[in-house]
């Protein structure tokens, strides 16, 4: 059974789910030019007016808490380090990404997800370093709202969630279900979870410090531009990357969404952590807040 604890965050989630649900009572007129109604339908965004609202409380929630938060987590724990926590945090997530491969018919990607996590888990020590990763199993993630979108599911309007940031409704729906997929709510206490949450928010933004900042620095309209993006990456990880997709792409790239490279496992007698290291690649980010 779930702790008592996650029966009261359950209700909740659903709360969540059906205030989206109700903001459709909120939506903008529609022009009646041609042009412009056929923008507006492009956009597909009829909750403007209360998505901007939520949006300007995400950023003060973001300037006062979150990213505070990612700017002293980088003082204090250097790359290395910050690295393998992102490698656990991926690691505990594989049996939503393993369910969700298996719900997607994705046979040979949840093979090398489970293994993935056997190989991290034993020889990754609890999946600190991303042993696997160097033996070609690159690492993916995926969530309910990717199989509702391999299903068929249309993504609906756009909607900017508080505090969790952009999403649609099916997106909404697969972060419902994603939280009863995975099995840590079955066995941690709610303030385990919380910290993880916590935790994986502030590993997320801390990545994203410069990139975001230069984002809103030169977007006209720092809200549209995040807007297209997020709906740059869904397609991109719908897709599992391959080229095609209907989204207009942004005139800025959203390359910095992309996953890091792992921390490289170093097979000595010893494990070493560089503290100069720097991450290589690029980095993962729910762009939001």
């Amino acid at each position: 059974m779930r702790s008592s604890n996650l029966f009261e965050l359950t209700p909740r989630l659903a709360g969540l789910f059906a205030a989206a649900v109700l903001l459709a009572a909120c939506t903008a007129t529609p022009p009646t030019d041609p042009e412009a109604l056929a923008a507006y339908e492009e956009i597909n965004d009829p909750l403007e007016p209360t998505n901007r609202a939520i949006f300007d409380f995400n950023q003060g929630f973001d300037r006062a808490l979150l990213k505070p938060a990612a700017e002293g987590y980088r003082e204090v724990f250097p790359s290395g380090v910050r690295n393998s926590i992102n490698n656990v945090l991926h690691n505990v997530r594989t049996p939503v990404i393993l369910a969700n491969d298996i719900l997607q018919g994705e046979s040979v990607r949840a093979v090398e997800t489970l293994t993935r996590f056997a190989v991290n888990t034993v020889l990754g020590m609890g999946g600190l370093f991303d042993v696997a990763g160097q033996y070609g199993m690159e690492r993916h993630t995926e969530d309910f709202g990717q199989t509702l979108a391999v299903w068929g599911f249309g993504e609906g309007f756009y909607l900017m969630l508080p505090v969790f940031g952009p999403s649609s409704p099916r997106d909404t729906i697969g972060l419902v279900v994603d939280s009863f997929i995975d099995p840590i709510g079955y066995f941690a206490s709610f303030p385990v979870q919380f910290g993880r949450s916590a935790v994986e928010g502030i590993d997320k933004r801390s990545k994203v410090l410069e990139p975001l900042e230069e984002i809103e620095r030169t977007s006209v309209d720092f809200y549209a531009t995040i807007r297209s993006l997020y709906r740059q990456r869904r397609e991109d990880e719908i897709r599992n990357g391959e080229p095609g997709g209907n989204v207009p792409a942004p005139s800025i790239s959203f390359e910095f969404l992309e996953e890091e490279e792992p921390m490289p496992f170093q097979p000595t007698a010893g494990v070493t952590i560089d503290e100069d290291a720097k991450p290589k690649g690029n980095e993962v980010s729910e762009l939001q807040q």
